[in-house]
């Protein structure tokens, strides 16, 4: 028997509502959401929306990965991805430190088609691989934009602290991700590209929306189409422009600001119409896809779950999309699904989710979360249901 609804979300809420000696009245008058929701939630009976933790972590004075259990430590060390997340960061701690004399760089060419494989890779799902070389580009390439000084070596040495911020985000490692995000930062002012810098802009937003901290991510949603507003008008201003709108529809609707995160998307939806579907300028796919997959978030942010499983069902995903978006997806509309008591189609897309990205969907808080919910109703589940529990909690 698999062991996930026993540390699901709901359990690890009550635990350190208990921690702190406080009923469940009092959380939900520190936390400002309902006593029907915060008791479901704990039971398990229904899945903690991100609006739900993030109300619960402020609360509770934690950060959201200690509410959701990230990271999930045993299953790290079990599909030994633990041991990875230590030369990552040492690569990403000599940054400043200058070319490497013991480091004989390969072209800048050959570096770039390189980071370029990484990008490609994680966006296809394959966390371990990225994992395992990405320090070992880092440190190399950090020696070859030193010695160059050129903005060309500085974009690929940024690109890949971005493939670091992508593993970090998705094994649930939010300091790391933290740490990538300051390297970007300071490889993108040494490069001068405004482009990259709204790019930067939008993932530090996305790690504070992950945080639950919703103003300071829409500032930063501002502060970063500023800063796209400096670059000259291309393709790829377009592309993060769209991104940044997406990202910011996302933060309203988790802020419950339903007229600011309609705008968003909106306003997404118009540059899309003029981009086309652009799924590698800087491997962010954007396009008409990818603002109708935000809208079905979108509106689960908002509670509009049977309006985001109706908008779900009109999408046709394109074959060629990166399996980790197709992947994020499926999680979604699973958690809406399940909201809306439609348990065996909630069941399916979980199922879709792991087929696009095993080991994305592994250690995706949606995931596990929209199962532990689901097994309080399992016995109108296939006999699947609990083997897939045991794969959440497996060793391979």
């Amino acid at each position: 028997m698999h062991s996930l609804p026993q540390d699901h979300t709901g359990v690890r809420i009550a635990r350190l509502r208990r921690e702190r000696h406080l009923t469940q009245k009092d959380l939900v008058d520190l936390s400002g959401i309902s006593y029907s929701a915060l008791t479901k939630v704990e039971q398990g009976v229904l899945e903690a929306s991100p609006y739900v933790v993030a109300a619960c972590a402020r609360a509770l004075r934690v950060d959201v990965a200690t509410i959701q259990g990230q990271p999930y430590q045993d299953d790290l060390r079990a599909d030994q991805l633990d041991v990875l997340i230590a030369p990552i960061r040492a690569a990403l701690d000599v940054y400043d430190l200058g070319a490497d004399p013991e480091i004989s760089p390969r072209s800048l060419l050959e570096l770039r088609l390189d980071s370029e494989g990484l990008c490609a890779a994680v966006r296809g799902g394959e966390i371990k691989r990225v994992a395992s070389e990405v320090a070992g580009l880092i440190e190399e390439t950090t020696t070859a934009a030193h010695t160059h000084g050129t903005s060309d070596g500085w974009l690929i040495l940024a690109s890949l602290y971005r493939t670091a911020y992508d593993v970090a985000t998705k094994l649930g490692y939010a300091d790391l991700a933290q740490l990538a995000l300051a390297r970007m930062d300071w490889t993108a002012q040494r490069a001068s590209d405004a482009v990259f810098g709204g790019a930067y802009q939008y993932f530090r937003a996305l790690a504070y929306m992950r945080e639950g901290k919703f103003r300071t991510g829409q500032r930063l949603i501002d502060l970063g189409l500023r800063t796209i507003g400096q670059a000259e008008a291309s393709q790829e201003r377009d592309v993060v422009t769209g991104q940044l709108h997406l990202g910011g529809s996302v933060m309203a609707g988790r802020a419950h600001d339903e007229v600011q995160a309609m705008g968003h998307l909106a306003e997404a939806k118009r540059i899309a119409a003029r981009t086309g579907e652009t799924p590698k300028v800087l491997w962010m796919a954007f396009g008409s896809t990818n603002v109708e997959v935000h809208r079905v978030s979108v509106l689960a942010e908002l509670d509009k779950y049977d309006k985001a499983v109706e908008t779900a069902d009109q999408l046709t995903i394109p074959a060629d999309w990166p399996k980790s978006r197709v992947s994020h997806h499926w999680a979604e509309v699973a958690r809406s699904q399940m909201w809306t008591g439609r348990l065996e189609a909630s069941f399916a897309s979980l199922l879709k989710a792991r087929k696009a990205a095993p080991q994305q969907a592994k250690y995706h808080p949606l995931v596990r979360d929209t199962y532990a919910s689901l097994e309080a109703a399992h016995r109108r589940l296939p006999d699947t249901f609990l083997s897939y529990g045991s794969w959440l909690t497996s060793q391979r």
